[in-house]
């Protein structure tokens, strides 16, 4: 028994100045370490009540909040370690080259992410809108994190990286509500041009789909080699926009035919020049002055 109590003794007197030297530390970190996870966790939630309001698709705040809750908890772990005396030189060392080697080993993956985010948050498009981008138009189907996906009119799938997305020119035919329709027709030079101006008009007038304010005009817009080339121009809503440029076209021929006003065809005027008869053998040709 005695030597217990002995035993118990020396590892008192080993321990004890450890426990008060670094007790307070450890306690402290602890306390740090479970408020600093209960905050992280306020925050995450945070971002995804943020991600609700700027309506980003519900697909990516998973990945998001993750994103977020990974990062803010390694900064945490760091700081708890260097409260409890561990050296994190060398652990912030580490972590940076292994960014630095996952950067330079995604860095187009990396270029198409960074898009995304810039597209996600800024928002020059959004999904069910038509838009134009490096050369391709299409309906937005869905915005990923590294690519967005369109449809084609004749129902093609197509895939852009966000990076070269993010950083060209995009055309969006669907934010706006309304949309000027410009129907672009030619006629003969013999034609009454006031004639032709008052069909086109009655019939923008006539379609309830095209505005009365702005209302509809028509302009003798050039004189081209074999036309005088009028335009229509109206305004209608988005959505009605084809169906408006389609109609109208189709019922502008018709009515052209009913007055009589021709839409001419590219035509080349040839003048034929003789050449003159071949002289006969022993003849000498005409001598000229």
């Amino acid at each position: 028994m005695d030597e217990v109590m002995v035993q118990l003794e020396e590892l008192s007197q080993a321990w004890l100045p450890l426990v008060l030297q670094y007790g307070g530390q450890v306690l402290l970190a602890i306390v740090t370490l479970a408020i600093g996870w209960w905050v992280i966790a306020r925050l995450t939630a945070g971002v995804q009540v943020l991600l609700e309001r700027r309506n980003i698709d519900r697909s990516l705040h998973a990945f998001i909040g993750t994103l977020v809750s990974i990062g803010l908890k390694v900064v945490l772990l760091i700081t708890v370690a260097g409260m409890i005396g561990v050296e994190t030189t060398s652990f912030i060392a580490l972590i940076g080259a292994a960014g630095l080697a996952v950067g330079l080993a995604l860095q187009g993956s990396l270029a198409n992410f960074a898009g995304g985010m810039l597209i996600l948050m800024l928002r020059p498009f959004k999904a069910g809108e038509y838009i134009e981008a490096q050369g391709i138009g299409g309906t937005v189907d869905s915005i990923q994190i590294f690519f967005t996906v369109l449809k084609s009119p004749d129902n093609k799938t197509i895939i852009v990286p966000n990076g070269s997305l993010s950083n060209g020119n995009i055309i969006n035919y669907s934010r706006q509500p309304t949309r000027r329709v410009d129907l672009n027709i030619g006629i003969d030079y013999g034609d009454d041009v006031k004639q032709a101006r008052a069909i086109l008009l009655g019939l923008a007038q006539a379609d309830q789909r095209v505005f009365k304010d702005p209302a509809p005009v028509v302009w003798l817009t050039a004189l081209g080699e074999s036309s005088l080339d009028l335009s229509l121009r109206m305004w209608t809503r988005t959505e009605d926009f084809w169906d408006v440029f389609w109609t109208l076209q189709e019922q502008a021929k018709e009515a052209f035919d009913k007055a009589g006003i021709s839409i001419p065809f590219p035509q080349r005027t040839l003048h034929m020049i003789a050449s003159p008869a071949p002289a006969k053998t022993g003849e000498q040709p005409p001598a000229h002055n």
